[in-house]
């Protein structure tokens, strides 16, 4: 039986769904992959941790390719990667992959650029992916975030109907983009 080459790490996940323009979406978003990530929840991501996390995403690292690239990040006496080593590593990866792709692409206009935006934060928020917000995933991310308002379900419910236009007790991606400009203004 022939076993599968390995590829490079850094050519395997050069795509931009890696990259997110708004630094504070991105946050959020890689606060829940560090937790994800972080199987044990010691609040450290190993490199094991990782490894399995990549193989589990079909993409098959070497694990001495892993070490070297990561270890650098890694504090001396630290298990593994705390979150600010992780985002550390997320900002070189970044830069690594898509610096020149920035400047060969022509630039969106701000109207693209808000919208695209605007898709990305309710990505954030649409965990499961269904194409609404639901009071449930509002309370986890902001759970995540550290907002008390994550505790009290009623007062979750209370925050999707106030933007809620159609009362489905869901926010749709219309109903959010129309909240974020208001908040915007």
């Amino acid at each position: 039986m022939e076993t599968p080459t390995k590829r490079p790490l850094l050519k395997t996940i050069s795509s931009n769904s890696f990259r997110l323009r708004s630094p504070s979406l991105n946050s959020v978003r890689l606060r829940r992959i560090f937790d994800l990530y972080d199987t044990n929840h010691d609040s450290f991501i190993t490199i094991d941790e990782i490894s399995r996390a990549l193989t589990l995403l079909g993409l098959d690292a070497d694990k001495s390719d892993l070490d070297s690239m990561i270890k650098s990040y890694i504090h001396p006496g630290n298990a593994g990667l705390t979150y600010n080593d992780f985002v550390s590593l997320h900002s070189s990866i970044n830069d690594l992959l898509f610096g020149l792709e920035d400047l060969q692409k022509p630039a969106a206009t701000k109207e693209e650029q808000e919208e695209s935006d605007l898709k990305e934060a309710f990505k954030v928020f649409d965990e499961n992916g269904d194409g609404f917000i639901s009071a449930k995933e509002l309370q986890m991310v902001l759970g995540k975030l550290g907002f008390t308002e994550a505790t009290e379900m009623e007062r979750v419910k209370m925050m999707i109907s106030s933007v809620d236009l159609n009362h489905d007790g869901k926010v749709d991606f219309s109903e959010f983009r129309d909240m974020m400009r208001v908040l915007d203004q």
